[in-house]
């Protein structure tokens, strides 16, 4: 898995897991990420903790590492006089993010495939045995 400054899409360097980039692949972030793909006009901090299922300690560490990243930005205002953050995806951030569902739709594919072609061998596992972990 790769970080921003190791990118590689599947096309060009043959290995869909190369462009797996570990900021997305946490499972809160591929859900913060999804969210804010939704949306044009960015979420409110409780709108993404309600969407993600998150608390708001784990909201502001995933929202920090994505903003290091570049990934997402955040704005700070005020709705009379109680604070409102609200979250955006950044362009670079949509793009990276496309680039790694497409990577891993790619992996899960393959994946996929080859349990298909696993489970038509007649004789892919000895009977009476499990599947190693």
């Amino acid at each position: 898995m790769k970080t921003k400054t190791d990118r590689h899409t599947p096309e060009t360097s043959g290995n869909p897991h190369e462009a797996l980039e570990r900021i997305f692949h946490e499972p809160s972030r591929l859900a913060i990420m999804s969210a804010l793909c939704a949306t044009r006009g960015g979420l409110t901090f409780n709108e993404l903790k309600e969407a993600c299922s998150l608390t708001d300690g784990n909201l502001n560490r995933h929202l920090k590492v994505l903003e290091e990243e570049r990934a997402i930005r955040s704005e700070k205002s005020f709705v009379g006089a109680k604070p409102r953050t609200t979250v955006y995806i950044t362009r670079s951030g949509l793009t990276r993010f496309g680039d790694y569902l497409a990577a891993l739709s790619e992996v899960l594919q393959n994946a996929q495939k080859a349990v298909l072609a696993d489970e038509r061998k007649p004789s892919a596992w000895p009977a009476g045995r499990t599947v190693p972990a």
